[in-house]
């Protein structure tokens, strides 16, 4: 994607030119709704967080004041969409991840990527990692969760992640090994064939809020 193009459709869409807006929609639309689907873990309900992040973003247009990337604030109101979501659901838990992803087609897909063409040992290996992984995950917090999402999932740097969760780049790094050490032990009292515990009492602290 062109910075200069995207500068000049953002500006354009500021002025209420939903054309410009809808390019904007249609070079995004993509990573948003891969972003929205590791986090909600089903079709539909990413879909729907998909649309209510381009409308707000639509109705935020006029304050977003490009300091960061046009991606980078479409991530942040994205995360901020849907942790708002479940403290609104009361949830004590982020939506169960022992589903495979299902895809606008219907075709389900695992969750992690794995390296191509793996034999078969390396198959049964990374089929078991994979069920393990998923139930760590589903272990954690909404605020881990969604940190291991751009981080590890979608590959977001540091200073992105922190663009997107507007905290310095030294508090994502931090609260990134915390969410590790969660996944880890986690994933230990799995192997240990013991319950893993809920992460209880946390509180979601994803601070950003999308510009009105």
């Amino acid at each position: 994607m062109g910075e200069e193009r995207i500068a000049r459709l953002v500006k354009a869409a500021k002025n209420r030119d939903t054309a410009a807006f809808e390019e904007l929609v249609a070079l995004f639309e993509q990573r948003v709704y891969r972003l929205c689907l590791h986090l909600t873990g089903n079709h539909n309900d990413a879909e729907d967080l998909a649309q209510e992040t381009f409308l707000k973003a639509y109705a935020g247009l006029g304050g977003f004041r490009e300091e960061a990337g046009f991606g980078t604030w479409l991530h942040r109101i994205t995360v901020n969409l849907w942790t708002s979501e479940l403290r609104r659901r009361k949830r004590g838990q982020p939506s169960s991840l022992d589903a495979p992803l299902e895809t606008e087609e219907g075709e389900e897909l695992d969750r992690l990527v794995v390296d191509p063409l793996p034999g078969p040992d390396e198959i049964l290996d990374q089929k078991e990692t994979r069920r393990l992984l998923v139930q760590a995950l589903n272990a954690l917090s909404p605020e881990h969760r969604a940190i291991l999402v751009l981080r590890e999932i979608q590959g977001c740097q540091y200073e992105e992640i922190a663009r997107i969760l507007a905290c310095p780049v030294n508090t994502v790094k931090s609260r990134l090994n915390r969410a590790r050490m969660a996944l880890r032990r986690s994933m230990t009292h799995m192997v240990g064939r013991e319950p893993a515990v809920p992460e209880k009492g946390k509180e979601v602290r994803v601070p950003c809020r999308a510009s009105e």
